[in-house]
């Protein structure tokens, strides 16, 4: 690998101008499919196999004209303090302000709640249902205004007014200050971390053309994939945190080859042939994990994890091609300023820079923790493994849900709304739950109906059950149950499951089938299928972590820490996300408003990405101390000569990884902050903690063994050579450069 990818780094370095005119063209014609393509619908989450998903697919088929889907909007009236809604100036209020929407633009329907009993019974609160001829993406906005318009009428006349359901859900849009700060602490960073502004500015360069080019596909495919904007933001996302870190640990190895006396073709050829082949490697991984999200069954998902695995996959070729393609039009500006103003490089004529020494011959701040490391291994160990412990402990109490209307901020009309319902016509009324009776195998569809009816109103936590409704066949009947208990509580999550045992006597004695669904049931569903996913998944990328970093390694101890050390950064991280979404620690902060349980998606998410994420940094510092390795030195030397080349590329990498994920903590999507802060603290707790104090103290430790491999595995294992040991030896015969006569290292044992 390392020899083929030291080709495609020297062609791209020649062809530079060809590489970066393909790139261009390409970003071009992204950018244009994205805005001529018509934008993406927001799709609610599915997960097929679910009692829940059969009983909605049972009322596509036999309610058809009863499962519009445009856009739907509440109008929650609530009169002034001591007086009725149903008072005549109330009253004429609210139907004046309804009636300004007939006939409107998309309005297909307004119901009026004096007509429907939408009314509490205090007469205090009532609501209005509007629904419209086109989903919430396609509202016009004269149609919103118009729906705005109504809601100041009825203020106007003294009312409280608010407006719920999905007709102002706008679609959330990357970009905001938030994001903006990641990406300039990002920008700082690099800076400080290369001392170039031109190297700089070129990582950001190229994750910013890998970012947009899968941005732009992403937002090309919504409609025929129907990908949502979640989708678009999560390979956002992590194309801006992979980008940045691939181009700098090629860069950063570019720099070391030039510091060592290659020209720039061949350094450009050998940055991309060893960082490159860690690049490729690390890519993959996260590719993987991505992917094997759709094994757990949810579209959604599994859509996610594609986008997500696109845009690692366009900044893995990025990086390969474009990168060394810049170092060409850069040229020595990619050097630090420091190397640039060095006597020695200004003697050669810029053509040999050379390694600018420390202050006052001072070994690096990396060189110093390693051998701090190795002199104490034992108490790093303990203290790293410890708190990492305390931090994961809030996880044993993980509760797992989907966010609704409830979790969003207290300023926004929907949240106000939701509350207005909830005190007018009690807290589970936000949340009903349906119950589908299909009669086509019983003898009497009314008798069988009316017995659900009663079975239902009979389970404790019930408040009311509606009228059934036929289908057209009269095959089918369909009733509303409210609960007593709000949608994400574990009172309600009990209902459904009490309901679903109750009704199974009446499915045994009349054979009709009797499904729970609705929007809380299939939430509940869902949450359940992640729970009882989580451990097998979990298990599956354990195993392909250990299996991958064996070939890599060709060690067996080094991926069986490195496994484990991945166990303890993940579960510190659902430790975090459980102190904050469901304790409410730094809510405020972080500017969440309304506590509850975890989003269900989350973990198995947070898993797929932090498996990749943790094996970036594992493959990055621990090549250089596997190439020390290979060429002869101890396992001490091989510890701090990983620190020493890797150890601040890493360091930095890592921060820039945590700037640009914390950067999306700052939006109104409860997902995507759920998504930042786990991926934010994962990261974190990895990097600095496991990679750099726990795996460093348990390779002192183990010394020479943890290099060890089984003379069988070791036949049978390809040898993928991810630390350059064969382009020592193959690649000078052929070179160019001044020193292409002689191997760059030693060679040594694999």
């Amino acid at each position: 690998m390392a020899t083929f990818l030291y080709r495609i780094g020297r062609w791209a370095f020649r062809r530079r101008r060809l590489v970066g005119g393909l790139w261009l063209g390409v970003l071009v014609l992204a950018v244009v499919a994205a805005a001529v393509a018509p934008a993406g619908e927001e799709e609610d989450l599915s997960m097929p196999g679910t009692e829940s998903q059969k009983a909605f697919d049972l009322l596509d088929e036999r309610f058809p004209q009863g499962n519009s889907q445009g856009a739907e909007a509440r109008l929650v009236f609530r009169a002034p303090d001591g007086q009725r809604v149903t008072a005549r100036e109330n009253k004429a209020a609210v139907e004046d302000a309804l009636g300004s929407l007939d006939g409107g633009e998309q309005v297909e329907s307004a119901t009026d709640p004096y007509e429907t009993g939408a009314v509490s019974e205090d007469g205090t609160i009532a609501y209005s249902t509007i629904t419209y001829t086109a989903d919430a993406v396609d509202l016009t906005e004269p149609t919103k205004s118009a729906l705005e318009d109504a809601a100041s009428r009825a203020r106007d006349a003294g009312l409280t007014v608010e407006i719920g359901g999905s007709a102002l859900d706008a679609e959330e849009e990357p970009g905001g200050t938030t994001e903006i700060i990641g990406v300039a602490v990002a920008a700082l960073v690099l800076l400080l971390a290369l001392g170039s502004l031109a190297a700089a500015g070129m990582s950001l360069l190229t994750a910013f053309v890998g970012v947009g080019i899968a941005f732009g596909l992403v937002s090309a495919l919504a409609v025929p994939l129907g990908l949502t904007s979640t989708v678009a933001i999560l390979a956002l996302m992590l194309g801006l945190a992979v980008g940045i870190d691939y181009a700098l640990f090629i860069t950063s190895r570019f720099r070391d080859e030039r510091a060592q006396g290659s020209e720039p073709e061949e350094a450009a050829g050998r940055a991309v042939g060893t960082a490159g082949s860690a690049v490729v490697f690390a890519g993959a991984t996260v590719f993987i994990a991505l992917v094997g999200l759709g094994v757990v069954g949810i579209p959604e998902l599994t859509k996610m994890g594609m986008g997500g695995a696109g845009a690692v996959a366009l900044a893995v070729l990025v990086a390969l091609t474009l990168v060394p393609a810049l170092f060409g039009f850069f040229g020595s500006r990619i050097l630090s300023r420091a190397v640039r103003k060095a006597p020695s490089y200004r003697r050669s004529g810029g053509e040999h820079p050379h390694r600018v020494p420390t202050a006052a011959g001072r070994p690096g701040l990396g060189t110093r923790w390693a051998r701090f490391v190795l002199r104490r291994p034992v108490a790093v160990l303990m203290v790293a493994g410890l708190g990492l412990g305390a931090v994961a402990l809030p996880a044993l109490r993980l509760e797992l849900g989907l966010p609704g209307d409830e979790s969003k901020s207290v300023e926004t009309t929907q949240r106000r709304a939701y509350d207005l319902l909830s005190e007018g016509f009690g807290p589970g009324f936000n949340g009903p739950l349906t119950v589908v009776v299909d009669t086509s195998e019983s003898g009497d569809t009314r008798a069988t109906t009316n017995l659900v009816v009663k079975t239902v109103r009979g389970v404790d936590g019930v408040a009311s059950v509606g009228d059934p409704v036929l289908s057209r066949t009269k095959d089918t009947a369909v009733l509303t149950a409210v609960p007593r208990t709000a949608p994400n509580t574990g009172e309600t999550k009990d209902l459904v499951e009490a309901i679903r045992g109750a009704v199974s006597g009446v499915e045994a004695d009349t054979g009709a089938a009797v499904l729970v669904t609705g929007t809380t049931a299939m939430n509940i569903d869902i949450s359940e299928a992640m729970s009882d996913a989580l451990i097998p998944y979990l298990t599956v990328v354990i195993g392909l972590a250990v299996l991958l970093l064996m070939v890599v390694f060709r060690s067996v101890l080094v991926p069986v820490k490195a496994a484990l050390g991945f166990l303890l950064s993940v579960g510190a991280a659902f430790g975090v996300l459980v102190a904050v979404f469901q304790w409410g620690w730094a809510a405020d902060l972080v500017g969440i408003e309304q506590t509850g349980p975890v989003m269900s998606l989350m973990p198995i998410l947070i898993i797929g990405i932090v498996f990749g994420l943790a094996m970036d940094y594992e493959v990055f510092l621990f090549t250089r101390m596997r190439e020390a390795h290979v060429h002869g030195a101890s396992p001490g030397e091989a510890i701090v000569g990983g620190f020493r080349h890797s150890g601040r590329v890493v360091a930095a990498a890592a921060i820039i990884m945590i700037s640009v994920f914390a950067g999306f903590i700052g939006m109104s999507s409860p997902t995507i902050q759920t998504m930042g802060v786990g991926l934010a603290a994962a990261v974190a707790f990895d990097a600095f903690v496991v990679r750099m104090a726990i795996a460093p103290a348990v390779l002192a430790l183990l010394g020479q063994r943890a290099w060890w491999l089984p003379r069988i595995l070791n036949r049978v294992l390809p040898n993928v050579d991810i630390e350059g040991a064969d382009l020592s030896r193959r690649v000078p015969a052929s070179a160019t450069g001044p020193d292409a006569a002689a191997p760059r290292f030693p060679v040594g044992r694999h």
